[in-house]
């Protein structure tokens, strides 16, 4: 296309449209960019900007790197400040400028090459120029006008924070990135500032709103929060002062657009998207998006072409950025949970908190910080990983920290829920393969609570007389191994067929009767109407329960799971959106916890005293006015307070139109609130693939235990090869002596 000039403008004029505008412009095209602002004005005061930002500006125009490199401030340290202690992290090789000195470096490149800058001057609508131009770049920000004009088209989502934040500025460069809390009678607050130049730094001081609101912030005007701010953070300031440029309290907003492109007008950087601030990408971002733009432009035959180009090559990129913004934002709210960390965890957690940096990843940066935090977590020595330290829940200690998360296999010998030898090589071979815990499937407590004619249960002899051949092959086979089992009903999810068959659909033919908090269906036209239980079939059905839990300890079970989570019976009576009931188990939440308190207390009043006892929870719905976080704590916290030695945090499927925000642990959060708001021993669960998240969470203080589910599918010597592939061969992964040959990977490649 770049044979063919065009005509293009740009709306915006921050780094994302000049640089955008000077990429096209090299190219050939003719080039105009509107900014309303003067060309010396300009918001905040430092940009950061990674190496593979930078590696991208070299590869496309040499002339603006070069510029760019010879005002960069670089540092490698991240300082954190914690009740007074410093820790120090290096390794992280940061960058930053000033965003004046950065556009009129762009401002003069832009006039090097012929674009057209229009400043204090209001662009025409983007798409009035689509008419007289062959391409519009809106970089209008993120209260972009012409995302608002062509929002019909764009479909973009608007989410605010729980937070308030300012930019501002001291005269004084920072040895290194600081954070930095300060806990005051009013909740905490926190400070993040980096240098920007050879004498300033960007400081940005941010709360929780309730937090900005009782300290009065809310009444104050620019150079009174400056003020304020600068005596809070003294120290951290050197006693010196802030200013502010134009500087106002606000949330920030996460902006995503189902398309980023109509007609010939595109969406470029925070128009298009947004990316909180604590993972410096805004800027970043924005860059890229210019060098995939020109990129696109320069290989396609048409705009079209071009525009579907770029959104194809960035939509994965920023999605990814996105989701680990959301992440350290996240963090940064629920701030106040973690002040009561050991500094060195709290530090680890800090510069863990987006999943972009790892315990691996964080060892090669900085081995001697890292190392210490092993220490403090309790690792015995240097060659023992985090996921190798042993657990203790009551009675049971557990050799490492590594659960095979119970997984639905619906292969059950016929339909008399026996388990049968494909139970004991599924559970056998994950028991071989090293993890501490190994998790049975739902196992059901009556007939009529199966999920699917393959599910086992727990309600006859002859179940019994199958799981402890499991058990006693696993203790057998696989000493130190522990085996849970997890005991449940399935509720108004009953009666469906295989998962492989259809997955929540109804049997053709030889359906039971569905029972559950309420008459509702799960999917509304195509599950069966559930009935409503009495008051006398709840005491039935704990009696279930109880019986089965008897089973369960005869049977040899170390560990017993009480499943509340997943839209199940006992989950259906937690949830407001599955209990309509109107008796004492329904209304207000102590009355849905009434029941599966019940249902825990019989079944914890015959388990085994020495044995330990864990709840499954689905910790949010996914699901407008269902189980909230806050929710979820009292619901831990009432379990807790019954006898529970563990909370099981997952989420959702408790409703069928829940709208789940999937990504890499995406479940974690709920757990890490959970334990630190209560401090109560968390399993978390949700795509945790790789060992070193495992590692990585518990370091952080996240989790106590981490369950894997598809990995264990996927490689049933999942903990060992872990083992191996840390160097690690200590007793909390032992190899079984007929695999012991095994224990280090084949050698390939010809000799």
């Amino acid at each position: 296309m770049s044979a063919c000039a065009m005509r293009v403008a740009v709306v915006g004029g921050g780094p994302g449209g000049l640089y955008a505008a000077a990429l096209l412009a090299r190219q050939g095209h003719t080039v105009e960019v509107w900014e309303r602002n003067a060309p010396d004005d300009t918001f905040g005061f430092g940009v950061v900007l990674s190496d593979e930002t930078l590696d991208g500006i070299e590869r496309a125009d040499t002339a603006v790197y070069a510029a760019l490199g010879a005002e960069f401030v670089r540092w490698d340290d991240v300082d954190v400040v914690h009740r007074g202690r410093l820790l120090t992290s290096g390794g992280h090789g940061f960058a930053a400028l000033g965003r004046r000195r950065l556009l009129e470096i762009l401002h003069e490149r832009c006039a090097d090459l012929g674009v057209r800058l229009r400043f204090r001057a209001a662009a025409p609508d983007a798409f009035e120029l689509a008419a007289s131009h062959d391409l519009v770049i809106a970089a209008d920000g993120v209260h972009s006008a012409t995302r608002e004009r062509g929002a019909a088209h764009f479909g973009p989502t608007e989410t605010a924070g729980h937070c308030r934040y300012i930019w501002l500025a001291a005269d004084f460069a920072l040895d290194a990135f600081r954070f930095e809390i300060a806990e005051t009678e009013h909740g905490v607050m926190q400070l993040h500032a980096y240098p920007y130049s050879a004498d300033a730094s960007t400081v940005i001081v941010e709360m929780r709103d309730e937090v900005w609101r009782a300290a009065g912030f809310d009444l104050c005007d620019e150079s009174e929060s400056a003020a304020r701010c600068a005596k809070i953070f003294s120290e951290a300031l050197r006693g010196r002062p802030l200013r502010g440029n134009r500087s106002a309290w606000t949330r920030f907003r996460t902006v995503v657009n189902a398309r980023w492109s109509h007609g010939n007008v595109v969406l470029l950087g925070d128009a298009a998207h947004t990316a909180h601030f604590s993972i410096g990408s805004g800027t970043k971002l924005a860059v890229e998006d210019a060098l995939a733009l020109a990129e696109a432009v320069a290989a396609q035959p048409d705009v079209p072409a071009a525009l579907a180009a770029y959104e194809t090559a960035r939509r994965p990129a920023v999605a990814s950025t996105q989701r680990a913004a959301a992440a350290s934002m996240r963090w940064f709210e629920e701030l106040a949970g973690y002040v009561d960390q050991p500094a060195r965890q709290f530090a680890f957690n800090l510069l863990t908190r987006s999943r972009r940096v790892t315990h691996d990843n964080l060892r090669l940066r900085d081995e001697r910080f890292t190392r210490a935090v092993e220490r403090d977590f309790g690792c015995p020595d240097e060659g023992t990983p985090p996921m190798f330290t042993p657990f203790t829940l009551r009675g049971l200690t557990l050799r490492n920290r590594v659960v095979v998360s119970p997984m639905d296999m619906y292969s059950a010998d016929g339909e008399d829920g026996v388990p049968g030898d494909f139970h004991l090589v599924h559970l056998g071979a994950r028991a071989l393969g090293g993890a501490g815990l190994v998790m049975t499937e739902m196992v059901c407590v009556s007939a009529d609570g199966r999920i699917t004619p393959g599910c086992t249960g727990l309600y006859t002899a002859g179940q019994a007389v199958a799981w402890t051949r499991i058990a006693d092959f696993v203790h057998t086979s696989a000493p130190g191994t522990a085996l849970g089992v997890q005991l449940g009903h399935s509720g108004r999810k009953g009666s469906t067929r295989l998962m492989w068959q259809g997955m929540d659909d109804p049997l053709p033919e030889g359906n039971w009767p569905l029972v559950a908090a309420s008459a509702l269906p799960y999917r509304p036209g195509v599950s069966a109407l559930p009935r409503a239980l009495t008051t006398a079939e709840l005491a039935a059905v704990r009696s279930d329960f109880a019986a089965a839990a008897v089973r369960a300890a005869d049977c040899g079970f170390d560990l017993l799971e009480l499943h509340c989570a997943h839209g199940y019976l006992l989950s259906g009576f937690l949830s407001p959106l599955t209990n309509h009931r109107t008796d004492a188990y329904g209304g207000p939440l102590e009355n849905r916890l009434r029941f599966p308190l019940e249902v825990f207390d019989a079944v914890r009043e015959v388990w085994p005293d020495d044995r330990p006892m864990t709840v499954r929870l689905s910790a949010t719905d996914w699901a407008p006015g269902g189980t909230s976080p806050e929710d979820a704590e009292r619901i831990a916290a009432a379990f807790a307070a019954h006898g529970a030695d563990a909370i099981d945090v997952s989420t959702g499927q408790v409703v069928a139109d829940e709208t789940p925000e999937y990504g890499r642990s995406y479940q974690t959060p709920y757990a890490d609130r959970i334990r630190n708001a209560l401090g109560v021993p968390v399993i978390a669960v949700g795509a945790i693939s790789s060992w070193d998240d495992v590692n990585s969470l518990l370091l952080a203080g996240r989790a106590d235990l981490c369950a894997l589910g598809r990995p264990h599918l996927y490689d049933p010597h999942w903990t060992l090869h872990a083992a191996a592939d840390q160097s690690y061969a200590g007793p909390s992964a032992p190899w079984p002596p007929p695999y012991r040959a095994g224990s280090r990977k084949p050698p390939t490649g010809r000799a």
